[in-house]
């Protein structure tokens, strides 16, 4: 050999690059999988997406140094396929639909503070789920559950109604209706599902109000579309008989006027 390098092949500060996106990327792949059920994305990875981040940042830069310009003109434009670019399009397009900047700080180090009261409210709902369903056969029909309704009732409505107060500041001062982060999505569609479908728990009693007041408007509807038909058919035959009595009292007139 003449000690020249393949065609194409990296310069080292380049394979430097290329390694340290290949490693963080590793790492936030398995991360996303491990979480993806519980959903747990943006509370467990959002340390290896800024990595992933950081990487892509490194190998874009461009400083005046040619030897950074070439890296990421090899690594980012040299083929067809340009793999690089492909896999950190997943990641923030993953990353945008769990909406997870919904969920952090606004410099991404970390969970909100909303957002860490929500998942210490959550957890110690399940506690209280767990804590009231032990000693409890598996099969058993919901009607039994009457403990965890009874003692786990003011932990479940404080959690919905934190996350319904998540929910309106999210969407404040934005033109399309934007979602909570998936990790708050999935934990309170979790409890919901507990609360009702397992548990059989009746719905608080401020969500039911509503509900029955909708109902009971649309039960009326007809008996008010029939009343108001009758009453209007009422005064329309009444305006259409008046004139023949004020015809036949002009017609008795004239009767008495020919003969007097």
């Amino acid at each position: 050999m003449l000690g020249m390098g393949l065609p194409g092949e990296l310069q080292p500060e380049c394979r430097e690059l290329l390694v340290g996106f290949a490693n963080s990327s590793v790492r936030l792949t398995g991360c996303l999988v491990r979480s993806a059920r519980p959903v747990r994305l943006c509370q467990s990875c959002y340390r290896h997406f800024q990595s992933v981040t950081e990487q892509l940042k490194n190998i874009t830069r461009t400083v005046g140094n040619s030897s950074e310009s070439n890296c990421a003109k090899s690594l980012l434009m040299s083929d067809r396929i340009q793999l690089v670019v492909i896999l950190s399009q997943f990641f923030n397009s993953t990353w945008e639909k769990a909406n997870c900047a919904n969920c952090l700080k606004n410099n991404s180090e970390g969970l909100s503070n909303s957002t860490i009261e929500f998942l210490n409210l959550f957890n110690t709902t399940l506690t209280c789920f767990e804590h009231n369903f032990q000693g409890q056969a598996i099969n058993l029909v919901p009607s039994n559950h009457t403990e965890v309704c009874r003692n786990c009732n003011r932990t479940y409505r404080n959690l919905n109604a934190l996350y319904n107060k998540m929910q309106k500041m999210t969407e404040q001062g934005s033109e399309h209706r934007t979602r909570l982060c998936i990790d708050v999505e999935d934990a309170m569609n979790i409890t919901r599902r507990l609360w009702s479908r397992t548990f059989n728990c009746s719905v608080p009693c401020s969500d039911t109000v509503p509900v029955i007041a909708v109902s009971s408007f649309i039960l009326f509807l007809p008996v008010i579309f029939y009343l108001s038909s009758f009453l209007h058919s009422k005064q329309k035959k009444r305006i259409l008989i008046l004139p023949k009595r004020i015809q036949s009292n002009a017609s008795l007139v004239n009767i008495q006027e020919k003969y007097s």
